[in-house]
């Protein structure tokens, strides 16, 4: 028998225990326990009552509602990264072939420039003006007090990971100090890359290329939280690429998986080997690393770029060769980011905090023109470098700090006692290569650690391969420490165009969004309902009377839990009926939390992404049975999430996406 549940904020009448609801479904007399001064949601609430028809079940199909994917000449990806990003694309006739975009003009001496930095500028009216290499050549050219007036921004998706309470209204602080909307940041340069893609389609096709024709996959890392997920859509609907009406026409998908998706139809010879391991296996160099996995094989995805570090763990599933992912992706801020973060520490040591934070803000552009110097130095660290690396100060580095100390930089660093950077006399800081390799040890000793502990885990036992991807794989400093801390536990491969990995994985996965059947559920996920109350089981301040009967108020209803595996289009779903047939609004509010153990709505942690409003008026003349049913689906395995409510005597339903925005 099943206890007798009623959803929450509906009054949980049976048939057997009528409440007083007026035609609403408003509860019009409540008891509560006498020693209870507890305001639970659940009292003020007031909503329309209704009660479980049949048990949950799980139906693994894809929702009937769903109407069939709408076909689309071409796929475009962009790959939004704290550092770098870009976009590629594939025309849907020619799905092998991925074009990478047009070369970038400008770029920077000694850096590839398949990608594009993460920089944007607005004018002084905060008007978009330009993204990329043109954004900081344009800024760095500005008179310095006129660049004061302008907002240049770079690095900033960095945000969205950081932001604990992330809303539409976050704002980010551009170099200047001036505060901007997150959400008009974002939406400027998906704009500006929808704009560059559709000019070079149209270039290519030779005639207009329409928004329609293209769906759009955006990559966002797997670790982030569904919040900054949600925001990246928002902010892609505000740039125009698709709409909340035409939502399928954008994908977001998950950095890692895309690299995943990628790194399994490499060819060998597409590979660069670290592992200690016996090379090719016997398959020629034309066969796919595909070719290397059997029914079964586990393998973990590492994906470091500028920002984060994210780990996934799938497994491959034949014949389709479908991905499974048997971990939740896991990681944490250790991109590229924390070696200037290590360099910026290194400049305050020499030449004190309080003149580095003000060159930054008085001399914005030549902080700029410094830390660009460095990136290309940077990119030149190796484990077996023995010359010194020299890092050219901007003049302007130097005349400000005479003003600002009345010293010189090269007095500076005879002061500062840091012994591995020296002064050249051609105006450089000379680090050695033990002082540039430190800078990289937090963050490589960070990403090695939680590399340890995700193979404690019992799912990630006997891993085949380690694909090393994303812009910060290309580091030998990082290769070297990875391969020689799990080189004899799988092979240790790395894709030749390693920072491309995701772009082009995104593209295969905009191509055949269903390559990933098995994900695993963040976030659990469930409705407030009403139950029964058992004494000695639940809390006396709970405790609910109507009319005689014992409820217990706010008891979080899983629908589903975090870490669950959950296949992709799977539905969970749950049949209830209105209290009182006379009832004409059914409310349905859905509540989400990180931990698996919820008992309550109102526990710690516990938040609401969602409210389904059903109008259960006109029946169009037919026979409204006396049992009414409201069926209540869930649908999981995508990076969104949709929730639908159906009365099923008028075929009315309201669907929701998972809100975490706007609650």
């Amino acid at each position: 028998m099943m206890e007798s549940v009623g959803v929450y904020g509906f009054c949980g009448c049976t048939a057997k225990n009528k409440m007083k609801c007026d035609s609403r479904g408003e509860v019009t007399a409540a008891e509560t326990a006498p020693t209870s001064a507890y305001s639970s949601p659940a009292r003020s609430l007031g909503d329309t009552g209704i009660t479980p028809l049949s048990p949950s079940h799980i139906v693994n199909d894809a929702d009937p509602n769903v109407s069939e994917q709408p076909t689309f000449l071409v796929v475009v990806a962009i790959d939004f990264g704290t550092t770098s990003s870009g976009y590629a694309y594939s025309f849907t006739k020619e799905p092998e072939c991925i074009h990478v975009m047009r070369r970038w003009e400008g770029g920077d001496p000694g850096v590839s420039n398949q990608k594009t930095p993460t920089t944007i500028l607005l004018t002084p009216e905060r008007k978009f003006h330009s993204f990329g290499y043109a954004a900081r050549d344009f800024y760095h050219d500005l008179d310095p007090n006129e660049a004061k007036q302008w907002l240049y921004l770079e690095r900033f998706k960095m945000k969205l990971h950081t932001t604990g309470d992330l809303t539409l209204e976050t704002d980010l602080t551009a170099a200047n100090g001036k505060k901007i909307k997150a959400l008009e940041i974002f939406a400027y340069a998906l704009q500006y890359f929808k704009e560059q893609a559709l000019k070079e389609l149209s270039d290519q096709a030779g005639s207009e290329f329409e928004n329609s024709d293209v769906r759009w996959v955006i990559t966002v890392p797997a670790i982030w939280k569904q919040p900054a997920k949600q925001f990246m859509r928002q902010a892609a609907y505000q740039a125009g690429l698709a709409s909340p009406e035409n939502s399928e026409q954008l994908i977001i998908a998950l950095e890692p998986e895309a690299a995943s998706i990628y790194c399994r139809k490499l060819r060998l010879h597409q590979m660069i080997e670290l592992s200690s391991k016996a090379a090719v296996n016997g398959y020629s160099s034309r066969d796919t690393v595909g070719a290397g996995f059997a029914q079964g094989d586990k393998y973990v995805v590492v994906d470091s770029g500028g920002g984060t570090v994210d780990l996934t763990v799938h497994q491959i599933r034949l014949p389709e060769g479908h991905l499974k992912e048997l971990y939740k992706a896991t990681g944490g801020p250790y991109g590229s980011l924390g070696v200037d973060y290590e360099f910026e520490k290194l400049l305050c040591k020499i030449f004190g905090e309080d003149f580095i934070e003000q060159f930054k803000i008085k001399r914005p552009a030549a902080w700029v023109d410094l830390m660009i110097a460095f990136e290309s130095r940077k990119r030149a660290a190796a484990p077996d470098r023995t010359n010194p690396l020299n890092i050219t100060l901007p003049f302007s580095f130097i005349d400000y700090y005479k003003k600002f100390r009345g010293h010189s930089v090269e007095h500076a660093l005879r002061k500062s006692n840091v012994d591995f950077v020296k002064w050249s006399s051609q105006g450089m800081l000379r680090m050695s290569p033990d002082a540039m390799n430190a800078l990289f040890k937090p963050t490589i000793d960070s990403i090695i650690e939680h590399l340890r502990d995700l193979f404690q885990k019992p799912e990630v036992s006997a891993v085949k391969f380690l694909f090393l991807v994303g812009g910060f794989a290309e580091a030998p400093l990082l290769q070297q420490a990875v391969q020689a801390a799990f080189g004899d536990k799988c092979r240790i491969i790395i894709p030749q165009d390693v920072g491309l990995t995701i772009l082009k994985g995104a593209v295969l996965f905009g191509l055949d969004p269903a390559v990933i059947k098995v994900r695993r559920s963040p976030l659990t996920y469930g409705v407030g309902v009403l139950n029964r109350y058992v004494e000695g089981k639940h809390p006396p301040e709970k405790l609910l009377v109507k009319d005689g009967t014992r409820w217990c108020t706010d008891v979080f209803d899983k629908f589903i839990s975090a870490d669950q595996s959950v296949a992709l289009g799977e539905l969970v779903k749950r049949s209830y009926t209105p209290a009182k047939p006379s009832q004409l609004v059914i409310v349905i509010n859905v509540y989400s939390s990180e931990r698996d153990d919820v008992s309550f709505i109102t526990d710690p942690g516990v938040r609401k992404c969602g409210s389904l409003r059903l109008d259960l008026t006109g029946a169009g003349g037919a026979a409204v049975p006396a049992r009414r049913e409201i069926q209540t689906l869930m649908q999981f395995g995508d990076t969104e999430i949709k929730a639908t409510a159906v009365d099923i005597a008028t075929s009315k339903s309201v669907k929701v996406g998972i809100d975490f925005l706007n609650y």
